[in-house]
């Protein structure tokens, strides 16, 4: 398993929370695996739950007819690269 980075931790803490992942410790989750699916089994109406989440804490949209959603919520490190190269605050 990776190491996560700190912006990948305070993403992971958001994700818990916003998700209500009560039997998930953020600093468990792998930054490199799947988010869906065989990974953390989220869901697509996870997905908007956690785009509104990210949406009120740094600022910026993820919207759901962006043709590289599939790519940006793939894993933990790919969503923190995205969100660190889109927040804005």
């Amino acid at each position: 398993m990776s190491q996560q980075t700190e912006a990948e931790r305070e993403l992971a803490e958001l994700l818990v929370e916003s998700l209500n992942l009560e039997d998930v410790d953020p600093a468990a989750i792998d930054p490199e695996a799947a988010l869906f699916n065989d990974g953390l089994g989220l869901d697509s109406i996870d997905a908007l739950e956690l785009a509104l989440a990210i949406g009120k804490r740094y600022g910026f949209q993820l919207r759901s007819d962006n043709d590289d959603n599939r790519r940006i919520f793939a894993s933990l490190r790919a969503l923190s690269a995205h969100v660190q190269a889109h927040r804005t605050t």
